[in-house]
């Protein structure tokens, strides 16, 4: 049978199809008791003002569940912003970088932040490059007080660890999207762990959130009052003036609140980060494990310990892994197409925190029953 016909008409008997047949690593999906709160907010939050108190009280709970299932250390504050991980970027080389950068650079998300500080007043960034599906390490550069790294690279499916660099006065700064709420770390190892919550806290995008360290807000405030350019919208200042009061410089999507209060509320009832990231890591195991087993696949990501809990990818060789994505697709199970840009025969699976692993294992034997119909 031809492989375009095969996409249409083969079937996966439904003994075989996951409950949820939703894997994608942007967005994540999202819980169906989510959307039950959002319908109750519907008449309660959504369409009202977020300088009142219904929102605000909204905005509360998220910062104080963040600090909770991050274990923020003493001091540490949680910001939120308008924007995504994009505006906290461009905000970050506004208001965060002193002077210059140094920067991890091992896939779309490390690239973006490097690029976004190259910048008229700030010195050209130091940037350490690896090859896609591989971690560098960043080393001590001496007029560099900010060293920045992703936690996880949601386009290569690489995680790097979340360690402090030994370089008095600069601050460690993680990109933690695809991250936060699925991968275990100590908080205390970093001065901004930042993120949008579109993936395992499995809310919308148009908001960024970051827990920050007593250094890291006295670096904001000290580049506020130092008489820099800086955007109100990008304005790490305003974040912070605006956080302490529980709302945003303008208004936020009420409805991404809503959803994100739910993931944590529903993440900190099951047993917090310890409980996310044990399950985030069965799912994926299930993949790394049955594509060592096969001899038509292997993880993308060569080094066991880089090899993400959250973003599974998984090269194929023999198969057209696009055809076994649209076959997948045709039946219901959506999203695992490879990263865009990234241009490798592989299907990238999102094992978040929402993800149950029986619905890993029937991914697993979909993709078998589609590749047996491609032989």
């Amino acid at each position: 049978m031809p492989v375009t016909d095969l996409t249409q008409t083969l079937r996966i008997p439904a003994s075989l199809l996951p409950a949820d047949g939703r894997f994608g690593c942007g967005p994540s999906r999202v819980r169906q008791a989510q959307v039950d709160d959002l319908v109750a907010a519907s008449r309660t939050l959504l369409g009202t003002s977020h300088r009142q108190r219904p929102v605000k009280a909204l905005v509360g709970s998220v910062r104080e569940q963040v600090a909770a299932l991050l274990g923020a250390p003493e001091g540490y504050e949680v910001l939120l912003g308008n924007g995504g991980s994009t505006a906290f970027w461009d905000a970050a080389a506004f208001g965060l970088i002193e002077h210059r950068s140094a920067h991890g650079s091992w896939g779309e998300f490390g690239a973006k932040f490097a690029k976004a500080a190259r910048t008229p007043w700030l010195a050209a960034p130091a940037v350490t490059e690896a090859a896609a599906g591989t971690r560098g390490a960043l080393e001590v550069v001496d007029d560099v007080d900010v060293y920045a790294w992703p936690h996880n690279e949601t386009s290569t499916g690489v995680a790097a660890p979340v360690t402090r660099i030994d370089a008095p006065g600069a601050l460690t700064v993680v990109d933690a999207t695809s991250a936060a709420g699925g991968i275990a770390f100590d908080a205390a190892q970093a001065d901004v762990y930042y993120f949008a919550p579109q993936k395992n806290l499995g809310s919308d995008g148009g908001l960024w959130l970051a827990l920050a360290s007593p250094a890291a807000i006295e670096r904001i405030e000290r580049i506020a009052a130092s008489g820099r350019y800086i955007p109100e919208f990008l304005s790490l200042q305003a974040a912070v003036d605006n956080s302490r009061l529980d709302q945003t410089l303008n208004t936020p999507a009420l409805a991404t609140l809503v959803l994100l209060e739910s993931q944590l509320r529903w993440m900190q009832e099951q047993g917090g980060l310890a409980w996310t990231s044990a399950r985030a890591a069965t799912s994926s195991s299930l993949l790394y494990d049955w594509a060592e087993r096969v001899d038509y696949a292997a993880p993308f990501v060569a080094r066991r310990e880089d090899r993400s809990p959250v973003v599974v990818t998984i090269d194929f060789d023999g198969v057209d892994a696009a055809v076994v994505a649209a076959t997948l697709r045709a039946n219901g199970v959506v999203d695992t197409e490879p990263y865009r840009k990234l241009g490798r025969n592989q299907l990238r699976i999102g094992t978040f925190a929402s993800v149950d692993p029986s619905d890993v294992e029937a991914l697993i034997a979909c993709i078998e029953h589609v590749v047996a119909h491609l032989a």
